[in-house]
């Protein structure tokens, strides 16, 4: 008989803020956790490595020309992730040392759109150490657009994961419906939707995927307090003056593809939690509603994807 089940541990912790090597040293750490507790899948928040940008809404980002700008946005540039160069080569080697796979969210600093501007970034590693995908957020919410750039279609992608077709998206772009449903169209019934942190994001949307898609939804968040700013960064003090006590919560979570909680969301601590999912579940509740499948209508309405990376040039030598 074949396998339908899944063991997914959700990774809530907190970066070495701003530092990427650092949090990657804690993403092996955390990840050795729950391969010594057999999960075949981990999933750590949006932006882990290095850290969400925090400062911007609480040191008047949106101020032109602004010198403390400019100074925490280059060390956030510098601390940031290069693929290419080998910045995570490290997590890939875990990973396939542990038949272990992995969604995590980084701040990606692309060489392909010139290697000066951010991405948050979704990468999905699969558990022979390949890198699968990396989904560049499609608009960046609210204040993030002063920071990070504009992402593209290229990562919408499902990957096979034991019986899961699994596939994600980053914090507000959850609530896209064209996004979902680009996901859905592959098959998809494992979600992944990874956070910055705090519950008021992930209690309602979660649960509302599950029931939508019929599909199990993973979202896992992340941490930061006023506490886990380093003294090492620029304008150290000042970030903790600005800083709230907490910024982010956690809220980490699963639903089932009936809308319940397999784990509700918890909150205020760093913690490995570790569920099975089984994929007999989703057949169950298909039976009544396949957003891709026979509760759909093509001739009536189609989805055009564009999963071309983008860039500004195209050379022919």
């Amino acid at each position: 008989m074949n396998k339908t089940t899944l063991k997914v541990g959700i990774a809530q912790i907190a970066p070495v803020w701003l530092d990427r090597d650092a949090t990657v040293t804690r993403v092996i750490e955390w990840m050795r956790k729950a391969a010594s507790q057999g999960c075949e899948l981990v999933v750590f928040g949006e932006a882990l490595i290095p850290g969400y940008p925090f400062w911007v809404e609480r040191t008047d980002g949106a101020r032109f020309e602004s010198d403390l700008q400019k100074e925490l946005y280059r060390h956030y540039v510098e601390q940031s992730v290069c693929i290419e160069a080998g910045d995570l080569d490290a997590i890939r080697e875990v990973a396939k040392n542990n038949s272990l796979a992995v969604y995590v969210g980084v701040m990606e600093r692309a060489p392909d759109r010139g290697g000066h501007s951010l991405y948050a970034s979704m990468v999905y590693i699969d558990a022979g150490g390949e890198i699968g995908s990396v989904h560049r957020k499609l608009m960046p919410t609210y204040e993030e657009r002063l920071v990070w750039a504009i992402g593209d279609g290229h990562g919408l992608r499902v990957h096979k994961l034991g019986p899961f077709a699994a596939g994600g998206l980053n914090c507000w772009e959850n609530w896209l419906p064209l996004a979902r449903a680009a996901l859905y169209a592959q098959g998809e019934d494992l979600h992944v939707a990874i956070w910055p942190g705090n519950q008021r994001n992930t209690e309602d949307i979660t649960r509302f995927i599950a029931r939508e898609g019929r599909c199990f939804v993973v979202s896992v968040a992340g941490l930061m307090r006023r506490s886990d700013i380093p003294d090492s960064l620029p304008r150290a003090e000042l970030l903790r003056e600005t800083a709230d006590e907490v910024m982010a919560d956690g809220g980490s979570c699963i639903a089932t593809p009936t809308g319940e909680w397999l784990l509700a969301p918890h909150t205020g601590e760093e913690s490995l939690r570790v569920a099975e999912l089984d994929h007999r579940i989703v057949l169950e509740e298909r039976q009544s509603l396949d957003v891709a499948g026979h509760y759909s209508r093509p001739d009536v309405t189609q989805l055009l994807v564009d999963r071309r990376r983008q860039s500004t040039a195209e050379f022919s030598d």
